[in-house]
């Protein structure tokens, strides 16, 4: 069986690489414990007034340092900070943060009937039927016909039967027919006029 090893100076490339690899590996995941970190900045301001830069130096455009958190690069930890963040209480506007839907509103109490506000719409009244009732036909005891009158149109028409494509006769009585509008459920008995 072969190793590999027939070629020395690649095999010995190959272990160089390994150990670089290794030494770079170790040296990534432990850090560097030679040098120690650098002592935390606290820049303070001091009571006095600041210098004023000179108006023609490149430092003269710069804004003035912000908080000591945004300037920092320090990565120590600062208790302090981490005292007021603890102190700080959560108030919120009453709203649940742990559901995605809000709660229902209250139902109101319905209103006695004297404090109900009217509607501001009212439909309107249905359209009158314009047909006349002139009379009938048939035997006394047997299925009657009537005659309706509309304009100069007349229709004659038997219980059940639908006039005028809009209009069903219900109901033929001696002196009265009821009638039906089949397009806006109106209904409506129209005398007999003789006229």
């Amino acid at each position: 069986m072969k190793l590999g090893t027939e070629n020395r100076t690649k095999t010995l490339i190959a272990a160089a690489l390994l150990i670089v690899a290794g030494a770079l590996g170790v040296r990534a995941f432990r850090g560097d414990q030679s040098a120690p970190p650098p002592p935390p900045v606290a820049a303070k301001p001091s009571p006095a007034a600041p210098a004023q830069p000179a108006k023609g130096s490149a430092s003269a455009n710069r804004k003035p340092p912000g908080p000591l958190l945004a300037k920092s690069l320090d990565p120590s930890l600062r208790l302090d900070l981490l005292k007021t963040s603890e102190d700080v209480e959560y108030k919120g506007a009453g709203r649940d943060i742990f559901h995605a839907q809000p709660e229902a509103p209250p139902i109101p109490k319905p209103l006695p009937p004297d404090k109900q506000p009217k509607p501001a719409y009212t439909p309107p009244a249905p359209p009158p039927i314009n047909l006349k009732f002139y009379g009938f036909a048939g035997p006394k005891n047997g299925n009657k016909r009537i005659f309706l009158l509309k304009g100069e149109d007349i229709f004659v028409a038997k219980e059940g039967d639908i006039v005028d494509r809009r209009y069903k006769i219900v109901h033929i009585g001696p002196n009265s027919v009821d009638v039906e509008d089949v397009l806006t459920n109106n209904r409506q008995t129209l005398p007999l006029s003789m006229s």
